[in-house]
């Protein structure tokens, strides 16, 4: 075990300075290509025609959130509808007007290349995700294997920001993609954002009004920890403003009721069905100084037609509390502490999987020994805490712990409990370019008491153009 760490870390130490290298050079050479276009400047004219040609101009002042862009690795935070006219860059850097209209727009690429080594089979060499981690004592399940290394760009985005800050109504429509789509190819377009938000109404794809993604901590693993609510889905919602701290979110969003069929104990089969959208809400305080505390509630009928013991619906519910804070300084504190019966639907760890000692198809609810479909309990603590070090250092520690109860019905192999844990250091080379080094712990607990660990040694190179 001594020599496998050493070697994670070694390896994890060259891939850091490696990359440190091209990130200099890169901005080195960015450095001379500022230099170069300030010496040659031409704004304002055609200088091959001599035509003056006057551009409009960008509002230099918008309405600043109360919430701190903390600049993370993996943002979730841009996104993020936010009321009125509220933006997290206020001097709207990298927008230009669109002649004649009240639109402002933003193209942005996002470039992200992803090396890790884990000390063996994680059950997915692209992202570190607790659900799928192979347990010891099951043959042919991919546990072990050795030291294993992967390399991708798959966190690369693009994104679309367009906005009329000076147009009643503030509007603002927002896309973004990345490259972890389903499929053989090495970079597979995913959907990530695409939605409209007029007179404080959002209406498209995006976050579940259950989440708060304020609260993600600055993780160079770009999946994020295992009990992180995150779940984007279309959804149509109203934020109502209380005053100049506080504001309420209501809404409903496409559900997905997720039955976990994957065990025949008892002769049960069943397809899982929607009858109502999932309806919640959050209410949120807001401070300058402080940061935010949000309280997110959320109602669910899950559904699942069976041939053996007929249709059955249950109630799903949840609540979510959830606070980033500034403390000592430039430091910040993320907690979330997340519970209710059938809402594993919104957990970051929510992958299904087939083993060879049976699967795991759902989270939300299962069978009991009788045939009655229950709503399984969910308990989710997490937190984080990042340190600045100085402007271009800082350091972010995270935890995750999700445990989700179990029904008679499912198998052996059935989701029980897992913990996510991770360290790392970013060094900010520039504003828009980091480098980030860390180590990822993940355990995973099953149905059967059958558990597996994993550690894992990251480095993230991320550029942005804005």
């Amino acid at each position: 075990m001594k020599n496998i760490m050493a070697r994670l870390l070694l390896l994890g130490a060259a891939f850091f300075v490696s990359g440190a290298m091209v990130a200099k050079a890169q901005t080195t050479n960015m450095a001379g290509l500022d230099s170069e276009k300030t010496a040659t400047d031409t704004t304002g004219t055609n200088a091959g025609s001599g035509v003056l040609f006057t551009l409009p101009t960008v509002p230099t002042v918008g309405n600043p959130s109360p919430v701190a862009d903390r600049d993370n690795l993996n943002d979730q935070q841009v996104p993020a509808p936010r009321p009125g006219n509220e933006t997290l860059d206020p001097k709207y850097r990298g927008f230009f007007p669109i002649p004649n209209t009240p639109v402002i727009v933003m193209f942005n690429a996002k470039p992200r290349v992803d090396m890790m080594e884990d000390n063996r089979n994680s059950g997915n060499g692209d992202r570190f995700v607790t659900a799928t981690i192979p347990v010891q004592g099951v043959p042919g399940n991919g546990y072990g294997g050795g030291a294993q290394f992967n390399m991708n760009a798959k966190g690369s985005q693009l994104k679309v920001d367009v906005r009329a800050p000076d147009l009643p109504g503030n509007l603002r429509f927002y896309y973004q993609n990345d490259f972890y789509g389903s499929g053989s190819a090495a970079m597979n377009y995913r959907l990530q954002q695409l939605y409209g938000e007029f007179f404080n109404i959002t209406a498209g794809f995006t976050y579940s009004i259950f989440e708060d993604p304020d609260v993600w901590p600055d993780t160079v693993d770009y999946e994020g920890p295992n009990s992180a609510i995150f779940a984007r889905q279309a959804t149509v919602r109203y934020m109502l403003p209380l005053g100049d701290a506080w504001q309420l979110n209501f809404g409903v969003q496409e559900p997905s009721s997720q039955i976990d069929t994957a065990g025949t104990t008892f002769g049960v089969t069943a397809t899982p069905v929607n009858h109502l959208p999932d309806g919640g809400m959050n209410i949120r305080w807001e401070n300058a100084k402080w940061g935010h505390v949000q309280l997110a509630t959320i109602l669910r009928d899950l559904g699942a037609n069976s041939t053996t013991v007929g249709h059955q619906n249950v109630l799903g519910w949840g609540f979510n509390l959830s606070t980033s804070l500034s403390v000592f300084g430039h430091d910040s504190v993320q907690a979330q502490l997340t519970g209710g019966k059938g809402i594993f639907n919104f957990c970051n760890d929510n992958f299904t999987y087939t083993n060879p000692d049976g699967g795991f198809n759902g989270g939300d609810a299962s069978y009991n020994s009788a045939g009655q479909l229950r709503a399984m309990v969910y308990v989710a603590p997490m937190l984080g805490y990042t340190h600045q070090w100085s402007d271009k250092w800082r350091s972010t520690a995270t935890f995750g712990y999700v445990n989700l109860s179990n029904e008679p019905d499912e198998t052996a192999a059935a989701y029980h409990e897992t913990y996510y844990g991770s360290l790392n250091v970013v060094w900010q080379i520039r504003k828009r370019l980091s480098i980030g080094l860390e180590g990822l712990y993940g355990y995973k607990d099953q149905k059967n008491g059958l558990y597996g660990d994993v550690w894992r040694i990251q480095t993230g190179l991320v550029y942005s153009l804005f």
